[in-house]
């Protein structure tokens, strides 16, 4: 028997609404790229583990990464990635405002998965009107606290950045006005550890302080026991609890947000395999879109912005931008764009993306300047479209099937601009509702606005075909993702004091 979505969500509320309420729970860290997202997921995992219906939250999101809801709203893909690890559709009420960088010390402001305009950084961040985001922020909060049982939330960057503290709706005052019980995360890798947890907690205030029910450190290399004194260290300087030493892991993946994880990743070419380089660009968006190729066997996966080892690729692909014609501008003064079309001229493989799908066409016009003060750039010429930047933007999750196989594929769109073909082309992609999209030159160049294309295995066996005819078994990405968040929480239940944690969210400890 098929359910309906409505019927799933009353059963969802009668489950809530039958199991003990447990407080909210924040994780929040002592400085960007602690591991914040990935514990959030985690703990998400575990709660759901143990029977009840956990949903993550972030009051407020900066990132290039997003992803679309099955509503057609935007959302952080981390927060996307959680309710993966919880087992439920993604809402904005997961994170109700989100920031897309656009250069220039300018960001899109998404509010409720919708854009609402265009802010600077000292709008933004330096003006004292943010208490309407705050309060809508905490709008989502308690729409979703009606309908999960607990809510997971997360921090942003250092929760102790006095010149941003009147400002925040992310961090201590969004756990205060919610009751979170919160865990700041510490990156032992850094160095100085036990300073940097020890100032964090120093500059909080009293009423902040009493929220703090846990310390975490994450990212230790070794043996954890030599770690015991500075555990005894931090407990007697801060009065908190560590909860947990975290070891070091590479082995488990969970998807990354935060663009910085791009530094981590690999950057050259290797013999033996099938070497895919994808362009480096300044506004990249979505590189989440490579990570299934990633695994792929007989893939060596790289990024770079650098000739001398784009030129050893067998594939280059133009990624998604959020500022496609300035990073276009920035791939032609590099000479990237006339390297592409050599390369394709010489027989390798180009496909384009999104934003690389429209720089792959013939123009790309803003006559409205929504992008910037470029009006008009030309393309790579390598497929025929002409594409005209406007402000609507589409957002959508959409199933669809690839060159007209039968094989179901999914993905998700989220763009501005409308691409026109220059001349009858053959569509790359059919959507469920048979609307055609995206451009299919031949099987080594193509592209489209299908982010998540590169997700399905039938279209990396197409994009490898002229490579290899070395066969793997399929990956269902889907299930390799959910196998990995169910070791994620195998890994932080054998690290954490989880039975602490529940004694805090239960009420039984203050």
């Amino acid at each position: 028997m098929c359910l309906t979505k409505s019927y799933l969500s009353i059963f969802a509320q009668i489950l809530v609404s039958t199991m003990e309420q447990l407080r909210p729970i924040m994780i929040v860290g002592t400085c960007s790229d602690a591991g914040k997202s990935v514990i959030n997921a985690g703990i998400c995992r575990i709660l759901k583990q143990d029977g009840f219906a956990p949903a993550p939250y972030k009051a407020q999101n900066m990132s290039l990464n997003s992803y679309a809801t099955p509503e057609g709203l935007e959302i952080g893909r981390a927060q996307a990635t959680q309710a993966e690890a919880c087992s439920v559709p993604c809402h904005t009420d997961m994170n109700p405002v989100l920031l897309k960088p656009t250069g220039e010390m300018v960001a899109q402001v998404i509010v409720n998965g919708k854009p609402v305009g265009n802010r600077s950084a000292y709008e933004y961040f330096r003006s004292d009107d943010n208490k309407p985001l705050f309060d809508a922020a905490y709008e989502a909060f308690e729409r979703l606290n009606d309908r999960y049982n607990p809510i997971v939330l997360e921090g942003a960057g250092s929760i102790s950045e006095l010149n941003l503290k009147k400002r925040d709706i992310v961090n201590m005052p969004m756990a205060i006005r919610t009751g979170a019980a919160v865990y700041l995360v510490a990156d032992i890798d850094r160095g100085g550890v036990i300073g940097s947890v020890y100032g964090t907690v120093m500059l909080l205030d009293e009423e902040e302080r009493k929220h703090l029910k846990g310390i975490i450190i994450n990212k230790f290399r070794g043996d954890i026991s030599l770690f015991d004194e500075g555990k005894k260290i931090i407990e007697d300087l801060c009065g908190i609890p560590v909860v947990g030493v975290i070891p070091y892991f590479r082995d488990i993946y969970i998807e990354e947000e935060d663009s910085v994880v791009l530094n981590q990743k690999n950057r050259t070419a290797v013999e033996d395999k099938v070497n895919v380089a994808v362009v480096l660009l300044n506004q990249m968006s979505n590189f989440t879109d490579f990570n299934a190729l990633q695994h792929d066997a007989r893939v060596n996966l790289y990024y770079s912005d650098q000739i001398s080892e784009i030129k050893k690729a067998d594939i280059v692909i133009l990624p998604g931008s959020k500022s496609t014609i300035k990073d276009l501008a920035i791939v032609k003064e590099k000479g990237i764009d006339q390297l592409i079309i050599e390369m394709r001229q010489l027989g390798k493989s180009v496909i384009g993306i999104c934003g690389g799908y429209q720089m792959l066409g013939e123009t790309i016009s803003d006559p409205d300047v929504i992008e910037g003060s470029t009006k008009e750039i030309d393309g790579l010429g390598l497929v025929p479209l002409e594409t005209l930047i406007t402000e609507e933007k589409r957002t959508v999750q959409t199933q669809f099937t690839f060159l007209k196989q039968q094989q179901t594929c999914e993905g998700y769109e989220i763009h501005m601009g409308e691409s026109k073909a220059t001349n009858d082309v053959t569509p790359l992609v059919t959507l469920k509702d048979g609307t055609d999209e995206g451009i299919y030159v031949d099987a080594k160049c193509w592209g489209t606005y299908m982010h998540g294309v590169l997700d399905n295995q039938v279209v990396i066996d197409h994009l490898l075909a002229p490579y290899t005819d070395r066969k793997v078994d399929a990956i269902n990405y889907k299930e390799f993702k959910n196998k990995e968040y169910d070791r994620l929480a195998d890994h932080l239940r054998a690290n954490l004091d989880i039975d602490y944690m529940y004694q805090v969210m239960k009420g039984e400890l203050q």
